[in-house]
């Protein structure tokens, strides 16, 4: 799973950056927002893990632009903001949790882990309404059409959930790869993966953008 991390001390965010790698996951790290931000529109993220006071555009204002532009994926600050009003603001711009500085590692795993497990900030309740009548359970990671549920296969899951996350957005063959299956594979088993998975579906809510990717409509 891929992180995305924007924090401008650099002691603290090399020692978050080798955690977190210890643990399994892929870490990007950014000492700016606006930096941040342009990379949160050219990767697919599972989570953000954002300080509020960094160079150019701040976290509180990053979060609220990708809940803006339809970036539904879990986000945790790190802050040593610990007034209610931070917390009212932070909360108030999509995030799901909030670790207040200095912090032990171990807390960061733990908070980091049910942020996943829960998918704690998908959207505020369990469910996104889609096209034709289809709705997805972002609590269960299940898909319903006209109330019942379509089975689906673990690759067709992680599959309709990038496209979900990015709605509106065409995802590239290039972000299937690193969401789905974490590596390299032939752009033809992507073509297949995604054919089965439209042909359980009764409606062309997955459409096809000839020459960059796929895309479900908002």
């Amino acid at each position: 799973m891929r992180i995305l991390l924007l924090e401008d001390e650099f002691t603290l965010r090399i020692s978050m950056v080798e955690f977190l790698e210890d643990l399994g996951f892929t870490v990007d790290d950014f000492e700016s927002g606006d930096d941040a931000l342009d990379a949160l529109f050219k990767k697919t993220y599972d989570l953000i893990l954002l300080d509020v006071k960094v160079p150019g555009i701040n976290g509180f204002e990053l979060l609220r632009t990708a809940r803006e532009y339809g970036k539904n994926l879990p986000a945790i600050f790190i802050t040593s903001l610990t007034d209610v009003d931070a917390l009212a603001k932070g909360y108030k711009s999509g995030c799901c949790d909030y670790i207040k500085k200095p912090f032990d590692l171990i807390e960061l795993q733990l908070r980091v882990e049910q942020a996943l497990k829960s998918s704690c900030l998908k959207t505020q309740d369990n469910f996104i309404d889609l096209p034709n009548n289809y709705v997805y359970d972002t609590k269960n990671f299940v898909l319903l059409h006209n109330e019942e549920e379509i089975t689906l296969t673990k690759t067709e899951k992680r599959i309709l959930e990038l496209l979900i996350q990015n709605r509106g957005n065409v995802v590239t063959p290039e972000q299937f790869q690193e969401f789905v299956w974490g590596e390299a594979v032939d752009p033809a088993n992507i073509r297949v993966q995604i054919n089965k998975l439209r042909k359980k579906l009764s409606a062309e809510l997955i459409s096809n953008v000839r020459g960059l990717g796929y895309r479900i409509d908002l």
